[in-house]
Parts: C-alpha cells; sequence; structure tokens
C-alpha cells in the first residue's frame, strides 16, 4: 500500500495533460473537425507556458500564456481548414510539423533552465492515509482537468448547446438549413480546443517537467488523438483512458525503480506501444468505430454545395 499511493498519484500527474488536449480534441471532433496539430499546439504553448512562467515567476501567467498560444495556433488552422477548406488532415499534420520547428527556435535561450517546484495538494485532504497522498496530492490544474471533463459531459449530454455542437458534427448541412452557423460553431470548438492542448502543454513544461527542452511534448499529442478513438468520443471514457496512458508512462519509471532487468528504451516504448496496441484492437470492428463517431469527421463543410 506504501508504494501503490505514489503509483497512482504519479498516474494522475501523468494521466492530465492527456485529459486536457483530449478533451479539447474530443469537441473538436464532435464538431465534425479532425485537427491532427494537437502536438504542435502544445510544443508552442509548452514553450510559451514556460517563458512566460520563468520570466515573471507566476505558474498562472504561463498557463494563461500557454492556452492563449494554443488559441492562436487553432486559429491559423481554423482560418486554413474553415475558411480556405483545406484538407484537413494534412492541414493539421503542416501545424504539428509547424510547431515543432517553431518552439525549438522561440526555446532555444531557454534550454536546460528549470523552475522551483510549485506546492500541490489540498491542506488537510492531502494528510489522509493512502487516500490523501494518492488523489489529494495533486497541482490544482490536475483537479481544473477533472471538472473540465464532468463540465464537458454535461455541456454535451444535457445542455441545448451540447445538441447542436453535435448535430453539427453529425450532419452540417442540416444544421446549417436549421439556421446554425456550421462555421462559427465549428470556429468555437477549434478555439476551445486549442486552449485545452495549450493548457495540456504548458502543463508539462510547467508542473510535469518544470523545465524545457526540445521536442518537451514527446508524442503526447498523437495519444491524446488516439485516446478520443479508444473512448468512442465520450468523456468519461476520456478519463478513464488518460489515466490508463499516464499509468502505463509511470510504469516504465517503476520497473527500473525496482531493478527489473529489461533495457529502459524497451520501458520507454511501452506508451507508444500501448497506443498502437489500442489502436489496432478497435480497429478490429469498423462498424463499431463508424456508429460512434461523428458522421462528418473530417470532411470541409461548403454552404450551397449539393
Amino acid at each position: 500500500m506504501d508504494q501503490l499511493a505514489p503509483l497512482i498519484a504519479a498516474s494522475i500527474n501523468a494521466g492530465t495533460p492527456l485529459l486536457l488536449a483530449a478533451m479539447g480534441l474530443l469537441i473538436n471532433e464532435r464538431a465534425g473537425v479532425l485537427n491532427l496539430g494537437a502536438e504542435g499546439m502544445m510544443l508552442v504553448a509548452a514553450i510559451a507556458g514556460f517563458a512566460v512562467g520563468y520570466t515573471t515567476k507566476s505558474p498562472l501567467l504561463g498557463f494563461m500564456a500557454g492556452a492563449l498560444c494554443g488559441m492562436l495556433m487553432a486559429t491559423l488552422f481554423s482560418w486554413l481548414a474553415l475558411v480556405l477548406a483545406t484538407n484537413q488532415v494534412a492541414t493539421g499534420l503542416a501545424l504539428s510539423i509547424f510547431g515543432a520547428g517553431l518552439s525549438a527556435f522561440i526555446g532555444q535561450r531557454f534550454v536546460g533552465l528549470a523552475l522551483p517546484a510549485q506546492t500541490a495538494g489540498i491542506p488537510g485532504l492531502n494528510s489522509i492515509p493512502f487516500v490523501g497522498p494518492a488523489f489529494f496530492n495533486q497541482h490544482w490544474m490536475a483537479y481544473v482537468a477533472l471538472l473540465l471533463c464532468a463540465a464537458i459531459a454535461w455541456f454535451l449530454y444535457r445542455t441545448r448547446a451540447g445538441l447542436i455542437l453535435r448535430a453539427v458534427g453529425e450532419s452540417p448541412e442540416s444544421a446549417h438549413a436549421l439556421g446554425y452557423s456550421v462555421r462559427g460553431i465549428r470556429f468555437m470548438a477549434l478555439l476551445f480546443g486549442g486552449a485545452c492542448c495549450g493548457l495540456a502543454g504548458a502543463y508539462l513544461s510547467l508542473v510535469y517537467t518544470p523545465m524545457w527542452v526540445e521536442g518537451l511534448v514527446s508524442g503526447r499529442g498523437w495519444i491524446a488523438l488516439a485516446l478520443t478513438a479508444f473512448a468512442t468520443w465520450r468523456p468519461a471514457r476520456v478519463l478513464l483512458g488518460s489515466l490508463l496512458f499516464g499509468g502505463v508512462t509511470i510504469l516504465q519509471f517503476y520497473l527500473q525503480g525496482i531493478g527489473v532487468t529489461i533495457p529502459s528504451q524497451i520501458l520507454s516504448m511501452l506508451p507508444y506501444v500501448a497506443t498502437i496496441v489500442v489502436l489496432a484492437m478497435i480497429s478490429r470492428n469498423p462498424d463499431w468505430i463508424r456508429l460512434n463517431m461523428p458522421a462528418s469527421l473530417g470532411k470541409p463543410f461548403r454552404p450551397g454545395a449539393s
């Protein structure tokens, strides 16, 4: 039990950026937009959050900077994919490549710098035996991510606005015929998704590994994209999936710590191998995927086109 509590806490910590990014991407995809640029958005947000947090000594300002940069990257994607009607897959991939290069260029002067450790946990609750160290000793952004997951679930399935968003993702032509602005709704969904990816990137550089190195995100944007399909575009399943992948990420360090004689390179591969295995498993039944994913996902909308 003494070893289990820190393992649970570390899994939640590792799963928080995945949860934040995946919830933003879920809103994007529920609106019918496939944004493969999550990796690039998270990288730009990570360096922006670290730079602002390091310069101002304010993590809150760092998170705000990360969210803003994520929204700016999402705006660029929106202009290309929604206004110019470019291919969403190609545009997202270009955004990821652009974000990787831009973050590396901006972050040159911050390589090797580190932030001081931040206080974490809920006073009083974090002293409860086992439960406190396991669940109540997290950074406040981890609890924001959990509340965000609950809020998005309520929004999608309990509000009229959520119903409209899902309608835009399922049948944009019908939503347009009823007088709803498909492009406007998708633009707002992309801004929200960009802000979530921005917060995820900032969490990585401000909390998870409070420093900046090139390629800090290390594929987590792609894992977040896989999580949305793994969870069949449902918030509760995204939460469970993020904790699962966070646990797999931490497992490599735990196995190394207890002296398991497996090459470290193989252990480092575990999160990505788990992603491939999960995608292969859910792809065995294409009908199941087709029944759950938004019908217009990845397809451009052109008003007036028949």
